[in-house]
């Protein structure tokens, strides 16, 4: 069972990271360029139909009328009115997304999102987030996380498990578990039913450490000696840990471009899975128990129903006009490039749409993937094409076959 509040109090304070947790969250908005921002964290991606409706709801009468998902599967909400924090966290609470304020921003966990659909995983980790969930809300030393440090529950599958996160429990036939402490090559076993404890006693151990050694570090892999990281050697992780779109075993996988839609388009997913939606790690969402019908009818909404696509493993930051910093529109250059792509002949699809491609307006990158991928940068006059050494000025006319170049090139 999760740590009972009294067995492990706030302790001392934390030593100074060098400057304040400035993550946002669905009580302290972040100030941007298009209004403020809220995220609302979404353990697992798990929301109900109703849940989803509240959120449509609340980016309509507070915000710009759009909802995006996140690369934690988390929701934000932009265009929000500066004073605006107070009825959105009153909807929430009354919707049941808001357990605890003092531990909003600290509710970030991963999981499987076909968990239980197509027979393959070995645990029900939709459960382990619910427990999970619980416990951190239980737990005041809880309150000490960082808005940035994330738990990463996979069944066995391999998808977030590739996501390196600071706290990955990795089911195992039998009821076990693996428990990953941020990037470490092995792990520690976990008896049947521990699971989650050990990932609370993980995070809670991670705390106590840095108070003990005085360290200044956000996540785990940040300070990969500060905890005994296991004796076994990890299994493989998937190597394209994506879901495939369109029809599942017992449901549908839809994404959304840059994972951003108007609200009435979110109400759509609700109505084609009103007792549970599942939000993905790469800005999709599953929807188990869907029927296959209401799959033409999503893709004409605008949802991507098909994998195979220069979509694939494409994103980018916000851009203009939204932040202030960006010296251009990255997401609508994105949109036509990654459009014209994905006409019929074109190269990288619709077998292999090549590598990971990120598109970003400063020199910050903000969401930029893992590994290796192709950095789509913006300068100003134009965009610099980066795949490893390579670079490369092009104009934003010229983006979109260097981009297309980039990604196939081996």
């Amino acid at each position: 069972m999760p740590p009972e509040p009294a067995a492990a109090g706030p302790g001392p304070a934390l030593p100074d990271r060098g400057r304040a947790d400035a993550c946002p969250g669905a009580l302290r908005l972040h100030r941007a360029d298009d209004g403020a921002l809220a995220r609302v964290r979404v353990p697992g991606g798990l929301l109900t139909g109703g849940q989803l409706r509240v959120l449509a709801e609340a980016a309509e009468a507070l915000g710009d009328g759009h909802l995006e998902t996140t690369s934690r599967g988390n929701v934000q909400l932009r265009g929000l009115g500066s004073d605006a924090g107070g009825e959105l966290g009153a909807r929430l609470r009354a919707a049941g997304l808001l357990p605890s304020d003092r531990h909003e921003r600290v509710r970030n966990i991963v999981a499987s999102p076909p968990a239980g659909l197509d027979g393959r995983g070995h645990a029900d980790v939709q459960a382990w987030v619910r427990e999970l969930d619980r416990g951190l809300c239980a737990s005041e030393w809880a309150t000490g996380l960082s808005g940035k440090f994330l738990f990463a529950l996979d069944d066995g599958r391999g998808d977030v498990a590739a996501l390196d996160a600071d706290v990955t429990l990795i089911a195992r036939p039998g009821g076990g578990a693996l428990l990953r402490l941020g990037r470490a090559a092995t792990a520690r076993p976990v008896p049947p039913g521990a699971a989650v404890a050990a990932a609370l006693d993980a995070a809670r151990d991670f705390l106590a450490a840095l108070r003990a050694t005085g360290t200044a570090a956000w996540h785990l892999r940040d300070a990969p000696d500060l905890l005994d990281p296991g004796p076994l050697p990890l299994p493989a992780v998937a190597t394209d840990p994506h879901p495939p779109l369109g029809t599942l075993p017992g449901g549908l996988a839809v994404g959304l471009r840059f994972g951003r839609a108007p609200a009435d388009r979110w109400r759509l997913l609700a109505d084609a899975a009103p007792d549970e939606l599942r939000l993905t790690p790469w800005r999709g969402a599953v929807l188990p128990g869907a029927p296959g019908e209401w799959l033409p009818r999503l893709a004409a909404a605008g949802f991507r129903t098909e994998s195979g696509t220069a979509w694939d493993g494409a994103t980018a930051c916000t851009g203009a006009p939204g932040c202030a910093k960006s010296l251009a529109d990255v997401r609508a250059h994105a949109r036509a490039a990654l459009d014209a792509a994905t006409e019929p002949g074109a190269p990288g699809t619709p077998a292999h749409p090549g590598l990971p491609v990120h598109w970003s307006g400063c020199e910050r990158r903000c969401g930029h993937p893992r590994g290796v991928w192709v950095d789509v940068l913006a300068t100003g006059q134009g965009y610099r094409v980066t795949r490893g050494a390579a670079s490369g000025e092009v104009t934003t006319h010229e983006m979109a076959e260097a981009v297309a170049e980039a990604r196939r090139t081996t």
